[in-house]
């Protein structure tokens, strides 16, 4: 029952996106009647996602100072999360090369249904000169330019923590802020069954059957993923973290984080038994207490995934070279912020997707489609997300305590 209870609303939203999808089917060009309904529904999210960025990004680098994360094993913990969300993108993003869930569909019936778009080839300097930066204030507080937006905000965080008690005041006026707008956006995804439905009904009505065909190889590619990540990454992080000893106390003791993860699909949820699963292996308390909190909000391998397909998923769709030595770069940095970016803030919708609409400058209605495959892929990616918490604890701690902290455990 409490599984049930926890899946009710991915079930509704996959049972909108179902029925949109049959129904775009059926009639085809006639679902352009529901068209509205979806665009009402995005542009709700659309005028949510500014100010939710600003607040959440503030108020938790606010809160992560006050509580001292940013502290203890600090070098470590970013050294660790760096690497191998970087393997988690490389091994994505060739994996994806081999098997492209778009490939061999017709990239011309595909255009035809989507919104016009101009990719423009800018100059390295300026991708990242327009990337990180605007020219003006006011131009923070648009969804083209959310990670100028993030960056404002962790600065804004960071300026409002060292200010202490003189910093208080806008401390409490972040949080309070934040939970306003998580609240209206949990107002706001009750209607998401229905706006998504109606969204992806007027999609596939135009698309037809080869959008669908897309997304099922998407599905199928994300499982492969899940597989070489679950398995094989956290196998060889265990061993580099204390020998065949940690391989086998993290695979004894990784199965009730794993069907945790399954049934809440939820990173926070399994928290406590993450550190449970790291008592049990042995990590110090001192170390689990401070990395696995801050990983479930930073470090989210299963994202960073997710992003790399969705991400050549768009750019196979509008003609472009995955293999060029820029658009490599742009994918796996786009991919890695992406991780981070969906950790940093709760209940964020579509942030990450509006994210990289931005980055690739692609138009923002574009992260529908983008969100479609976040709701297939929501299980297996919060399955990744979770448990490698428990494997990388288990590297700071080799890097924190030294090769021998396995044999004093034992």
């Amino acid at each position: 029952m409490n599984m049930l209870k926890n899946y009710a609303f991915t079930l509704c939203l996959l049972c909108g996106i179902f029925a949109g999808g049959i129904c775009g089917i059926v009639f085809r060009e006639e679902t352009a009647v529901v068209k509205p309904i979806g665009d009402i529904f995005l542009n709700l999210l659309f005028t949510l996602i500014v100010p939710l960025v600003f607040f959440s990004v503030s108020s938790s680098i606010c809160n992560m100072k006050q509580s001292d994360k940013l502290g203890k094993v600090f070098g470590n913990i970013f050294l660790v999360f760096l690497v191998t969300a970087v393997i988690a993108a490389v091994v994505a993003y060739v994996v994806t090369l081999l098997y492209n869930p778009l490939g061999g569909i017709s990239k011309a019936g595909l255009l035809a249904g989507l919104p016009d778009q101009t990719i423009a080839q800018r100059a390295s300097a300026e991708t990242v000169v327009n990337t990180f930066t605007v020219s003006d204030f006011l131009l923070l507080f648009t969804k083209a330019n959310l990670l100028p937006l993030i960056i404002f905000s962790i600065l804004l965080g960071l300026a409002t923590a060292f200010s202490g008690e003189k910093g208080k005041l806008v401390t409490d006026f972040l949080n309070s802020a934040t939970h306003v707008i998580l609240k209206m956006m949990n107002i706001a995804m009750i209607a998401a069954p229905l706006g998504l439905g109606c969204y992806f009904a007027n999609i596939v009505g135009h698309l037809g059957g080869q959008l669908l065909n897309g997304y099922l190889h998407a599905f199928i590619l994300f499982l492969i993923l899940t597989g070489i990540g679950f398995f094989g990454l956290n196998s060889v992080y265990a061993f580099l973290s204390g020998g065949k000893n940690g391989f086998i106390a993290f695979w004894k003791n990784i199965l009730t984080p794993s069907l945790t993860a399954i049934a809440t699909s939820s990173s926070a949820a399994c928290i406590p038994v993450n550190m449970e699963a790291a008592k049990r292996i042995g990590i110090p308390v001192t170390v689990a207490e401070t990395v696995i909190p801050l990983g479930t909000n930073i470090h989210k391998d299963g994202s960073v995934m997710s992003g790399i397909l969705k991400i050549t998923f768009l750019l196979t769709i509008f003609g472009q070279d995955l293999t060029t030595s820029s658009n490599v770069f742009m994918i796996l940095g786009a991919a890695l912020l992406v991780g981070i970016v969906v950790g940093a803030i709760p209940s964020g919708g579509m942030t990450g997707e509006l994210l990289i609409c931005s980055i690739f400058g692609f138009d923002p209605q574009l992260a529908g489609t983008l969100m479609i495959i976040s709701t297939i892929v929501d299980i297996p990616a919060t399955l990744l997300n979770a448990v490698e918490n428990v494997s990388c604890t288990m590297l700071i701690t080799r890097l924190t305590e030294g090769k021998n902290w396995m044999n004093r455990k034992l």
